[in-house]
């Protein structure tokens, strides 16, 4: 792991271009080392050490000016990007916190619930008081995304349903009932939104004004190169979406070895991410089984904001650059035996001792942060290297 760095190491500013040499070049800049409470002692009757706790779900600020963090020792934690500090825990003893997410306010967040109730709770960070509650599911909360338009939210969960709200009313203004737990993602205008259901391996797109309608277009998500690894092919289990920032493009976070993309616009399946350890297991030394699961996954992919790159973490702590700038154009009718375009890391770099649950590129700064035992804000390193060095003199006319 790289040497953590002073915190005054400010970030560049935000109009840096990111290329493949710097994407390639990103450095821990700074490593919060107590960004998660140990887990207590093992007790007289279990002399076996505890298992570490983690960072398990975090979100930038539309301005990319603050960070927050939710952990399984039951706080939220806030950061400065700008300056690269800590600035405070808050704590979730009595309800737990997960998926916490921003407002488009700085100073409050929405966040899942992972004991006593399946509440959403809309929770402010300056005063530490609960504004309101968003009561309706049944079961845990697996899927929490704000609009980027408006103060309209979705959540999806363990109950089978999609819910649409809206901060400023605790009553959902609308709800979605379907066959397995679902998977949400709003695209970057805020009209449309996706569903993915792994039951069937299908991913539902909707018009948000019409969300009471049939879905307008209908994804199937099969990979023809799974069944040369194994027959039958083993499924693939959905754990995250996202749509890239000029909304082309719907990235699929599976726990598994391998994330998608797929064309945003007729569904046609792109390219498959692979060169990394998926989280369905808890363990290196943990066998696969048939029966794909979720694992611990679910934060651990994302895109650059520009649509050009796409970070994500694994099992083994590292962090993987994929150039996304290449993909094939498609268009007509659908083909789903047509294996999908695989891409490898443009770079893969040693970023945690531990899983790297939880990877995000800041939306404004060029920088990235990744987490799970421990947090980490990661810098492109400019300084030149003796290639550039060379490359340079050799451009210099002599004397």
């Amino acid at each position: 792991m790289a040497p953590s760095v002073p915190a005054n190491h400010a970030p560049p500013p935000p109009m840096l271009t990111l290329t493949p040499a710097l994407m390639s070049k990103l450095k821990p800049a700074k490593i919060f080392k107590g960004s998660v409470e140990p887990p207590p002692p093992p007790t007289a009757g279990n002399r076996s050490p505890p298992a570490a706790r983690h960072i398990t779900g975090m979100s930038f600020d539309d301005r990319g000016d603050h960070l927050v963090t939710a952990s399984e020792d039951e706080t939220f934690r806030l950061y400065s990007c700008k300056s690269g500090k800590f600035i405070k825990t808050l704590y979730s003893k009595k309800y737990g916190v997960d998926l916490p997410r921003f407002t488009h306010k700085n100073t409050t967040i929405l966040h899942a619930s992972t004991k006593e109730d399946d509440t959403i709770r809309y929770h402010s960070l300056h005063d530490n008081k609960y504004l309101q509650y968003f009561k309706g599911h049944k079961q845990r909360v697996i899927s929490l995304e704000m609009s980027p338009m408006d103060d309209g939210f979705m959540s999806g969960s363990m109950d089978k349903t999609v819910r649409l709200w809206d901060l400023r009313a605790p009553a959902c203004r609308g709800i979605l009932n379907l066959p397995a737990p679902p998977i949400i993602a709003y695209d970057s205008s805020g009209i449309v939104f996706a569903v993915a259901v792994n039951q069937y391996s299908r991913i539902l797109i909707y018009d948000h004004a019409n969300f009471d309608k049939a879905p307008f277009l209908t994804i199937t998500l099969e990979d023809t190169t799974l069944s040369l690894i194994t027959f039958p092919p083993r499924p693939i289990y959905m754990t995250s979406m996202a749509f890239s920032g000029n909304g082309k493009y719907l990235l699929i976070g599976c726990s598994g070895d391998a994330h998608y993309i797929v064309d945003a616009f007729e569904g046609h399946l792109l390219a498959k991410l692979e060169g990394y350890v998926g989280l369905e297991r808890r363990r290196l030394e943990e066998p696969v089984v048939l029966t794909p699961s979720r694992g611990c996954s679910g934060e651990e992919v994302s895109w650059t904001p520009d649509s050009k790159f796409i970070v994500g973490g694994g099992l083994d702590g590292r962090i993987c650059v994929w150039d996304v700038q290449g993909l094939p154009a498609k268009s007509g009718p659908v083909d789903l035996k047509t294996p999908p375009m695989r891409l490898q890391p443009l770079a893969k770099m040693d970023g945690h001792p531990s899983p790297a649950r939880c990877v995000r590129f800041n939306p404004r700064l060029a920088m990235m942060a990744t987490a799970g035992a421990e947090l980490a804000f990661w810098l492109p390193d400019q300084t030149p290297d003796a290639d550039d060095i060379a490359k340079e003199l050799l451009r210099k006319p002599p004397g």
